[in-house]
């Protein structure tokens, strides 16, 4: 089993990775409870109009955004019994289960104003909560092993237990919660269930949470610390760690090719429905089983990512199944132009399954891909820099993928109007025309930011080669005694050549 130059393991026990997922599963969880059913909840059943709730809630990501990477540089320079990730994990899961039941549960009587209020600032706190958890966690996702193919193990538990928690709630939800009954058909105007499914929930949210930092807590004395001579957080410490993290040029070209990335996500994620129900005529009944896709997808990517990343190197893995992700589902449409894909095909929603398998595996392996990279960046800034910044490193990122999401979104809603797309639309009314300008942008269109994210992709230069010189160097710094010392940013934006002691051995180049 290999060892690192501490004579640690770098090969992490079952236990210590299923810890680490389900912490992911449980941030799903609390996130997906209100990302998909507070709209509704206030708009629908609580009767505040629509520009408002969503008001609210872009308010809470704009916020949150904001705050992602300040807390990823404070978590970078925390120095405690717990270690820098661990004393957050610990106390952020009370506030964000409070902020959980607080959205689901307004007191009586308010008026708009004051609903409103309600909404956007209970919303703001659950968002604000769980940065204090996901970016330690993510961060320590990626310091758990120094192992190259390891840590892409760590985060496909990541990506698999994300997609897990939120199935698990909306089955949850949908089974057991918001059944219809003969006051309400749709059992999601129902205002009853709401106030014990936030209570439910909370609960699961909470014990995970909590499990998932209690359960890894022995992983802290290996896990890096912050040099003895680093300042503590300021608002000056915090741009300059920026700037070191936006002068690696690999970090650069990944944050380029992910806001391409995610204006296709979010483009895709506004049509993609539309297309389903008005091009291909499925009813939500047929599409919910989009589910069994998504979950062959990610749970392939799951078993094979780090397989690949050994056998192929992750940045080959990365532009394969970037080009995979954007392509995939153009594939149904373009055959559906050429005619020999139509809504009478007998057994389409098994082809479009099967396509959804392709395109959720490829975005799972990318996403777990792209995280594992940014472990191996973290390194590079560590050996010039004197310090881990995987808190800085994900939390951009994070910022980057809000942003680039809500344009996604909006883009979306442009597009509806430029071709003219009915309100109240039935299935079967909507002219040919619009239908086709609709496929035409969610099956075609959509996918040229994916392929424009591919041509940075394949400009991020770590290969295990390069990695293996850098674990080397540091490696040898740590043999020789030298203790990582904070260094200011250097004006170059390539790392450069490792640094290596007099006394130690040069890596092989």
């Amino acid at each position: 089993m290999a060892q690192n130059s501490s004579g640690v393991s770098e090969r992490l026990p079952f236990k210590t990775k299923l810890a680490f997922g389900v912490g992911s599963g449980a941030e799903s969880i609390a996130l997906f409870s209100v990302g998909s059913y507070a709209m509704l909840y206030y708009n629908q059943v609580l009767g505040l109009e629509a520009h408002l709730a969503g008001l609210a809630i872009s308010a809470s990501l704009f916020l949150d955004g904001i705050s992602d990477p300040l807390v990823g540089s404070l978590s970078d320079r925390t120095k405690s019994r717990w270690g820098r990730r661990h004393i957050y994990m610990f106390f952020a899961p009370i506030p964000i289960v409070l902020s959980l039941w607080a959205v689901f549960n307004p007191p009586d009587g308010l008026g708009t104003w004051a609903l409103f209020s309600w909404f956007a600032v209970t919303v703001v706190m659950l968002r604000q909560s769980m940065t204090f958890y996901h970016t330690p966690h993510l961060a320590l996702g990626s310091e758990l092993s120094r192992d190259y193919t390891e840590r892409s193990k760590v985060m496909s538990y990541n990506s698999f237990f994300t997609w897990a928690g939120a199935a698990a709630t909306t089955w949850i939800a949908l089974s057991y919660f918001f059944q219809a009954t003969p006051e309400y058909p749709r059992g999601l105007l129902n205002p009853e269930p709401y106030g014990p499914f936030s209570v439910i929930m909370g609960g699961i949210a909470l014990a995970l949470l909590a499990a998932s930092a209690w359960f890894t807590r022995d992983r802290i004395p290996h896990l890096p610390k912050p040099p003895e001579n680093l300042p503590k957080y300021s608002p000056f410490e915090f741009f300059k760690d920026i700037g070191k993290a936006f002068n690696n040029i690999n970090y650069v070209w990944l944050l380029v090719a992910y806001f391409f990335l995610s204006m296709m996500i979010g483009l895709r994620g506004g049509l993609h429905l539309y297309t389903n129900t008005y091009y291909w005529h499925l009813g939500s009944e047929q599409i919910r089983f989009f589910v069994i896709g998504s979950f062959a997808g990610y749970l392939s990517a799951f078993l094979f990512a780090a397989m690949l990343h050994g056998r192929f190197d992750k940045k080959a893995t990365i532009i394969v199944s970037a080009i995979v992700y954007a392509l995939a589902p153009s594939i149904p449409i373009l055959v559906g132009f050429a005619g020999a894909l139509t809504p009478q095909t007998p057994n389409l929603l098994a082809i479009l399954i099967a396509f959804s398998v392709l395109s959720y595996g490829a975005a799972s392996v990318l996403s777990i891909s792209i995280m594992s990279a940014l472990a191996d960046i973290a390194d590079e800034n560590e050996l010039k820099f004197g310090l881990r910044q995987e808190g800085v490193l994900y939390s951009t990122r994070a910022l980057f993928a809000k942003v680039d999401q809500a344009i996604g979104a909006a883009l979306a809603g442009f597009v509806l109007t430029l071709i003219a797309f009915p309100t109240k639309a039935k299935v079967g009314e909507v002219p040919a025309e619009v239908i086709w300008n609709l496929a035409l942008w969610d099956g075609i269109l959509a996918g040229v930011p994916g392929f424009i994210a591919v041509f940075f992709y394949a400009r991020y230069k770590i290969t295990r080669a390069s990695y293996e010189e850098t674990k080397a160097a540091l490696a040898a710094r740590r043999a020789a005694g030298l203790a990582p010392q904070a260094t200011a940013v250097s004006a170059a934006v390539d790392v450069p050549e490792p640094l290596v002691p007099p006394t130690a051995p040069r890596p092989a180049e």
